[in-house]
């Protein structure tokens, strides 16, 4: 943590308005990123971030300095988007998986961004299958490089809990990629031999 942030959350927690907008500017792109990985919708995930920051900023007095900020606010929106999952499956709607980057790189090809689109799309449908407390934790150690303990701190779990869900995700993750696979090259050769030959 740098000394300008120590600095930023001390006045937020005094109720700096400004410090805290500091903090929101720091941090907003890893809030999305979390919430898009865990919700696949980048409306949803806009959404999600707006109300970890709401949050937070609501619970910045009870924050404990001892504790890494970026950990604190990234387990508000696990929470929040656990929630979120929750509901939905509650109310029966599917997750619908994302078409594509958010924000596109103009320095690569349309053949790499086609490509880098459909694996996006592919991992977004395989962390869709995951629990929601799977799908965090996989997307907080993968995604965010998160330790087992961070990720035991951010999901109010116990490290072994972690390693055991994290175990788990990673076999139905590579399962579920290899009944895609599998089907997948069942339906090429299935055009292949369906093509007239010429």
């Amino acid at each position: 943590m740098s000394d300008g942030e120590s600095e930023w959350l001390a006045q937020a927690q005094q109720g700096d308005e400004q410090a805290f907008a500091r903090l929101v500017e720091q941090y907003q792109t890893p809030v999305f990123n979390l919430c898009y990985r865990m919700l696949g919708d980048p409306y949803e995930a806009e959404d999600a971030a707006q109300e970890t920051f709401l949050r937070a900023y609501r619970a910045m007095r009870r924050y404990d300095p001892n504790r890494p900020f970026a950990t604190w606010l990234l387990s508000i929106a696990s929470h929040y988007c656990i929630d979120l999952i929750r509901r939905r499956r509650m109310r029966l709607v599917p997750i619908d998986s994302l078409p594509g980057e958010v924000i596109p790189d103009p320095g690569i090809t349309p053949e790499t961004a086609l490509r880098q689109s459909e694996e996006q799309q592919q991992m977004q449908e395989l962390l869709a299958e995951l629990s929601p407390t799977d799908r965090s934790a996989v997307v907080l150690y993968y995604w965010y490089e998160y330790s087992y303990e961070e990720i035991a701190a951010a999901l109010s779990l116990t490290v072994s809990a972690v390693k055991s869900r994290l175990h788990r995700a990673r076999r139905a993750l590579a399962e579920a990629l290899q009944k895609k696979q599998s089907a997948s090259k069942v339906a090429l050769e299935r055009k292949h031999y369906e093509s007239p030959a010429f």
